[in-house]
């Protein structure tokens, strides 16, 4: 299969209201994102997906929607639950649902959580651990592949 995409960034959540670029990503098996206040175990929301074309409709930067990875070239909205994501050489995501925009998206622009409503990006668990840097190939493996 060839790659879907590629990852554009990378950001990590330490604590509530930071989300900051890093240049890598260590996504731990089952765990989530290495340093994310996200990552726990058998958590349904280790780690966000969203896409840069999405951002870019909405006039929207790197972070404000607390991203942990953003792609460009992969339509993160037609991914189902059950698909998976390898990410480089050996990282991959199992996509579990898509996130619900929160009342907090209004903070950065009134009527955002509307606008963002089916289009927020897809929730994902760690499948297989790994580090994922900006540049990595994306290849989407379908649920039934």
């Amino acid at each position: 299969m060839s790659p879907a995409g590629h990852v554009a960034w990378v950001r990590v959540s330490p604590a509530p209201g930071r989300n900051e670029e890093v240049a890598s990503l260590n996504l731990l098996d089952g765990l989530g994102v290495e340093g994310d206040r996200h990552a726990k175990p058998d958590a349904r929301n280790q780690v966000l997906v969203m896409d840069t074309e999405t951002l870019d409709a909405l006039r929207l930067r790197a972070g404000d929607v607390r991203e942990n990875i953003a792609t460009r070239g992969l339509d993160v909205a037609a991914l189902r639950e059950g698909d998976r994501l390898r990410l480089g050489p050996r990282a991959e995501l199992l996509i579990s649902h898509p996130c619900a925009p929160c009342r907090k998206m209004d903070a950065l622009r009134s009527g955002l959580q509307a606008e963002l409503q089916g289009r927020r990006g897809m929730l994902a668990v760690v499948a297989r651990g790994g580090v994922v840097l900006p540049g990595d190939p994306v290849e989407r493996i379908p649920a039934h592949a």
